[in-house]
């Protein structure tokens, strides 16, 4: 049983004098699906919620519910503690691409934390050491960090075929294909999405996200009918950056043509699955959860 899971435990049982948890909460439904469980355990939840990417709707859910700009860490640690959280949960995503903007550091206006640790304190940024340096930074001030999933494992999808419709041979050779191109850009930190048609990478994800993945792979494959494989980093730390697909996921594919959706089981959530599957039946979209041995075998 992890530490997280015994916390758990000593919050269930005495819920009125609880601990807060610590959310930190970026984009997408799976923050508020975390703070809906938390809310049903009786555990109150402090959300820092990052500006212009968190949801609103988590404000009702929280015990607490400040909003601060990704670039302000001192001020995310500093607020954490004023609201007396000592376990955080990370969950929803934070668009990297807006540090690449021109005039960043005008319109971002970092604190001093965030300086000292961009400038000094990271060797590059890729996504996992700039979590994992996040995650040192409030260790400093001693916070701890979890994971979601201890919460909801049920979020995590299951292996076998979900939709109706079963890949094809040919479709199945192509996830195989782009298994393997989706671990290695995992394995160097690069994305964790891989469009595919005929074994031939139509689209590889990188610093834009699995959506603009998709859109570029339905742009370069006009004639529809690829594959989008997504899988976890062979490193992947399950306290963040699991990867997620929900209801706009489908959408994208749809919209782009995609006709395969293979993911990676027991590595993988899967926001509000019963809809997410309802919509992949009526396009016609197949979703495919294979466990990695069967893929490296």
């Amino acid at each position: 049983m992890s530490l997280m899971s015994l916390s758990i435990r000593r919050h269930k049982r005495s819920s009125s004098t609880a601990t807060p948890i610590g959310l930190l909460a970026g984009s997408g439904r799976f923050p508020i699906l975390f703070a809906e469980t938390a809310q049903q355990l009786g555990l109150p939840v402090a959300c820092v919620a990052i500006r212009d990417e968190a949801s609103e709707e988590l404000r009702p859910l929280c015990a607490s519910f400040d909003i601060v700009p990704v670039t302000k860490l001192g001020g995310m640690i500093r607020t954490f503690k004023k609201r007396g959280a000592e376990q955080i949960i990370m969950a929803g995503k934070v668009h990297k691409a807006v540090a690449f903007t021109p005039g960043r550091v005008f319109r971002m206006m970092p604190d001093w934390r965030m300086v000292q640790f961009w400038c000094n304190r990271l060797r590059d940024h890729k996504d996992d050491s700039i979590l994992l340096g996040v995650i040192a930074e409030f260790e400093r001030d001693g916070l701890k960090f979890g994971s979601a999933l201890d919460f909801c494992p049920e979020l995590l999808v299951a292996k076998g075929i979900l939709t109706r419709r079963s890949p094809s041979v040919a479709e199945l050779r192509d996830i195989r294909f782009g298994w393997e191109l989706a671990k290695e850009m995992g394995r160097l930190d690069v994305g964790q999405s891989v469009a595919v048609k005929e074994c031939a990478a139509l689209a590889i994800e990188a610093i834009e996200g699995t959506d603009r993945c998709i859109e570029r792979a339905g742009q370069y494959c006009r004639s529809g009918g690829w594959t989008l494989v997504k899988v976890a980093k062979p490193q992947q730390d399950m306290r963040f950056d699991v990867p997620t697909i929900g209801i706009d996921t489908i959408e994208n594919l749809h919209k782009a043509g995609a006709r395969v959706l293979a993911i990676e089981a027991k590595m993988t959530i899967v926001v509000d699955q019963p809809d997410v599957v309802r919509l992949a039946d009526r396009y016609g979209i197949t979703i495919v959860a294979f466990e990695h041995d069967e893929m490296a075998a």
